[in-house]
């Protein structure tokens, strides 16, 4: 039986792209999202009509309902779902902890429940990085520079304040220098980062497990430069010839594989004025930029076709040994 697929947040961007590129392989599938009239809503943003398939979607519960995966794991059932392809990043720690709840057969294209946590904070994920060796830029929280000053001597000239869990460019903002800033009065849950000024570019990276068969995949995307949060931030200008970046290719694999994260991860560098790239953050999903490498979807459908491809993170746990029942 080949793979039925099942595309959620299929209102986003990310989710339109995903279902574009499942239509032009002339995959069936079926979209789902929490908001009300899922159809109409991708079709108000003329921006995108010519990407948004003609599919049909179901509306769930959202991520933050207790009955999310109830209702997620009865749509399964009654569709046939064995292929589920997360969009949205706030239901990634849901659906990571809760693959047991699916049968066995059921592939959640999500990584390992610890790993995705890690990831899913920006703070955890920079100070994970950082303890690696894997460079990043200086850093720190509004309720430490707070209480020590002289912690923003790495952080005297621009810096970026975002939000702890990813938002896309919502929520992200530059400010010209710290010294005006009231840090206690800034709001909890929020990431200082020093502003990194030189190219910038995203890494699709599809990452595997250690002693599997299948290789992981590394793309490199250069990005529209302008100014955080601001519009166009996260355009794409180009595809990186696999001649160039590789410094930033091998840096997007590192952090990859650091965090332990399989399947698809988008990760953000930025190159320093002296050239060298820092790793700004990590986002493990399968977004709107993977337009631009159709083998991240191609990975994703592989593990579909390859029965053993790393039953850890896209099935259940394997099954127990009769031997260990005693």
């Amino acid at each position: 039986m080949g793979p039925r697929i099942l595309v959620t947040g299929i209102a986003s961007a990310a989710g339109r792209t995903v279902a574009a590129q499942l239509e032009a392989r002339g995959l069936p599938y079926l979209g789902s999202d929490a908001r009300a009239d899922t159809r109409a809503d991708a079709r108000a943003d003329t921006r995108q009509a010519e990407t948004v398939p003609a599919a049909a979607a179901v509306r769930l519960l959202p991520p933050t309902d207790p009955d999310m995966i109830l209702d997620l794991r009865r749509l399964v059932d009654r569709e046939a779902i064995n292929v589920i392809i997360p969009t949205l990043t706030v239901e990634l720690p849901v659906l990571a902890a809760a693959r047991a709840g699916f049968a066995q057969d059921v592939r959640i294209i999500v990584g390992d429940p610890a790993a995705v946590a890690l990831a899913n904070d920006h703070l955890f994920t920079t100070w994970a990085l950082e303890a690696a060796g894997i460079p990043v830029p200086r850093f720190g929280v509004p309720g430490d520079l707070a209480a020590a000053p002289a912690s923003l001597a790495g952080l005297s000239g621009p810096v970026v304040v975002k939000p702890r869990v990813f938002e896309g460019s919502r929520g992200v903002h530059v400010l010209a220098g710290t010294a005006s800033v009231t840090w206690k009065n800034m709001p909890t849950g929020q990431l200082v980062q020093e502003f990194i000024p030189g190219a910038d570019y995203v890494c699709l990276v599809f990452g595997t497990p250690a002693r599997n068969a299948m290789a992981p995949v590394a793309v490199v995307l250069e990005k529209t430069r302008t100014p955080y949060g601001r519009a166009g931030s996260d355009e794409v200008s180009r595809r990186v010839p696999a001649s160039e970046a590789g410094d930033v290719r091998k840096l997007g694999l590192a952090a990859v594989r650091t965090l332990g994260l399989t399947g698809p991860v988008q990760v953000q560098i930025r190159r320093r004025a002296d050239g060298n790239p820092v790793v700004l953050g990590v986002c493990a999903t399968l977004g709107e930029n993977s337009t631009w490498a159709p083998e991240m979807l191609d990975a994703v459908l592989a593990t579909f076709m390859l029965p053993a491809f790393n039953p850890a993170s896209f099935r259940r746990c394997p099954a127990i040994p009769a031997d260990a029942l005693g």
